[in-house]
Parts: C-alpha cells; structure tokens; sequence
C-alpha cells in the first residue's frame, strides 16, 4: 500500500507549542497555594486545573493537527475525538488529585508524571484513530522515543513544578510540560506514515478540518482566557507559597511590646506540606536565595521567610546573627573556635554542619558565649 506524502504548516506548529505552554502554566498555576484552601476549594481547583491541563493536551495535538497537509482530503470520527480529549483531562485529573488531595511525596510527585506522560501518549494515538480516509501507521521506533520523552520529561515537569511551589519552579515546570507536549506529538509523526482508506469507519458522526477548527478554536480561546486571569494572580507579589502557613496570619508579631507576643514555632516546608518547627528545636538558620534553610537537631527544613525577616523575628527570641547568612540558637551550640579572622560554631547535633562567624561578629559571639561555653583558639 503507498504511503502519502505529508507536511507540516509551520504557523500552526508554532501554535500548538504555545497553546501547550499556556496550558502547562495555566494548570499548574491554578494548583498553587492550595493547602491553605478548604477541601472542596482545593477539589474545584485540581478540576480546573485538569480542564486546563488536560484540554491543553488535546488542543495542542489538534492544533498541530489542523496543520498536517495531505494531498487527499480527511475527516475526523467525533465520537474518538471527544474521548481523546476526556482521556487526557482523566489522567491529568487523576495525577493532580493525587498531588494535591493525598500526602505528597517524591514517590507520588513521580507516579503523577507518568500518569501524565502516559495520559498524553494515549491521547495522542486515540486521537490518530479518530482519521477518517486516511490511516496512519506507526514505527516501533517513534512509538518509543515518544513513549520514553513523554514520561521522562512529565516526571521532570512535576518535580520542579513540585518540589518548591515557587513562580520560578512552576514557569520552569511550564517549559518541561510544553516541550513534553509537543515533543511527544511531533516524534510519533516522524514515526507515522499515512495511507488511503477507501471507505469510513463509521463508529461516530465525522467532522470535518473546518468543523475541528472551529472546536479547536473554542477550547483554545478558553485555555487563553483562563490564562489571562491566572496571570494576574500570577505577577502579583507572592504572599504566600503552597504548603506554607502565611507568617502574619498564624504568628505573633514578636516585635510588639507584648509580653505575650513570644514566637514559638516558625513556618516550614517538608516534601510538599506545611509543618510548624518551634524555635527550642532549631539549631540554626541559614539563607537560601531569597528563602532559608531551617536546621534542627535531625532535619533540615525549607522556610519561605528570606534571612533579613527570619532575623528580625528570631533575634527576640535569642538568636544571634553570626554572619550575613546564618542566623544561630546559642542554647545549641557545642563550641566556638577562632582562628585568627575567621571563627566558626559547632554544635551538639552530630552531623550539623558548623556556622561560620564573620570578622565583624566575632567580639559580641564570644561575649555571648562565654558564659555557656568554652571559647577555644587564638586571637
């Protein structure tokens, strides 16, 4: 049987690739923050997001799809259509529920990119059944290179996406499903040869490219528009960060003259969740880009106060700043030891790294000190 010969029109390749990065951020965008929201809000934001997400994938492949030039003219089967689209908003939803209605670990962060990936691979060759007077046939080779990107790069994805819900880590997150998105689409049609089916198939009401257009159009226009207004939302300052508790909101202002203003636990994150960490369990803080890294006697916590905010909060509470990014617990520490102009201060915990001292600090920590312990090295 000849096999057709088939191009591609290059505006609407370009499309398609937008059309997957819009929808890549516009879902992942709509599951941030979603710890501090109530069950059922977080249910309607993970089915959003799945519409976005999922209906990004669809619309991407058909997109790309409108662009396919055949020398004979072809249809689409309606009813596979739609159920290609249905089962790339099931798998995505399935991946975000898991995500964001179970306990988030490594191990879920990468099972949802599979679902994912696989979600995309699937609608993709179901959504290829839909071709009506034309069949494609596949390679074992495209099958696997598309097979292999789409889940080596959604498991990617996910795990920066997930694993600080920043607007840095979600945008990078975005690129990684666009790219797996439109990779997987475009390595299986340099896999795929074509070839003439005489008569329909007829399991559902075929469409035509211009009645596919128009449904193309219209879910695009949605995805946009969501994206608009996720946007907003998106560029405006951060206030708060998925799995972190709003410092204002839970914590005393520990710089009222308050008595009772006593700041007892800090805001912290651990694989995906909120936890409080109290201030009599830290060893140290040390800064982490506009963030920090909480360290207890066993555990090393992600914060999203920046050091000049965990400074002013924990000073009150003792602390000391021994170094322009470190921040430590005296009651913690083991020993100071002063080498010329550098110092450094280790601690009871095994296994903590020391908190260098800088030049500057150096008098007011052995003051500190001293009455706690030993200072040992020479001037």
């Amino acid at each position: 049987m000849e096999h057709l010969d088939f191009g591609h029109n290059g505006l609407l390749v370009a499309m398609s690739f937008i059309v997957a990065l819009v929808a890549g951020f516009t879902g992942l965008s709509l599951t941030k923050n979603l710890s501090s929201k109530s069950l059922s809000q977080r249910k309607v934001s993970v089915a959003l997001a799945s519409v976005a997400l999922g209906g990004g994938i669809w619309s991407m492949h058909f997109v790309a799809m409108l662009g396919l030039q055949l020398p004979i003219l072809f249809y689409y089967d309606a009813a596979i259509t739609l159920a290609s689209a249905l089962i790339a908003i099931l798998m995505v939803a399935v991946a975000l529920g898991l995500l964001h209605l179970a306990e988030r670990t490594p191990r879920i962060i990468t099972v949802a990119g599979v679902i994912v990936g696989a979600g995309i691979l699937v609608m993709h060759y179901v959504g290829m059944a839909g071709l009506q007077l034309c069949r494609a046939v596949y390679s074992p080779l495209g099958v696997a290179l598309s097979s292999i990107c789409a889940v080596a790069l959604c498991v990617l994805a996910f795990r920066v996406a997930y694993s600080t819900r920043n607007n840095r880590n979600i945008i990078i997150g975005t690129l990684c499903f666009g790219a797996a998105v439109f990779a997987v689409h475009f390595l299986a049609m340099a896999g795929t040869s074509f070839v003439v089916v005489d008569r329909i198939n007829e399991f559902g009401p075929t469409i035509s490219n211009e009645t596919m257009a128009i449904g193309v159009i219209l879910s695009s226009f949605a995805i946009f528009s969501t994206f608009l207004w996720v946007s907003s939302a998106f560029l405006s300052p951060e206030p708060d960060r998925d799995g972190d508790i709003s410092s204002e909101a839970t914590l005393p202002d520990v710089s009222a003259e308050s008595p009772n203003d006593v700041l007892i636990s800090i805001p912290c994150e651990s694989d995906g969740n909120r936890i409080l960490v109290r201030v009599d369990d830290i060893a140290f803080v040390r800064a982490d880009g506009h963030y920090t890294q909480v360290y207890t006697d066993t555990d090393r916590r992600f914060c999203v106060w920046p050091i000049t905010e965990a400074v002013k909060r924990l000073e009150p509470a003792g602390f000391m700043q021994v170094h322009r990014s470190y921040l430590i617990n005296p009651s913690k520490v083991a020993r100071f030891e002063r080498n010329k102009d550098k110092g450094k201060c280790t601690f009871f915990a095994e296994g903590l790294p020391p908190a260098p001292v800088s030049r500057s600090k150096m008098k007011d920590i052995e003051l500190r000190l001293a009455p706690l312990i030993d200072a040992t090295g020479a001037a």
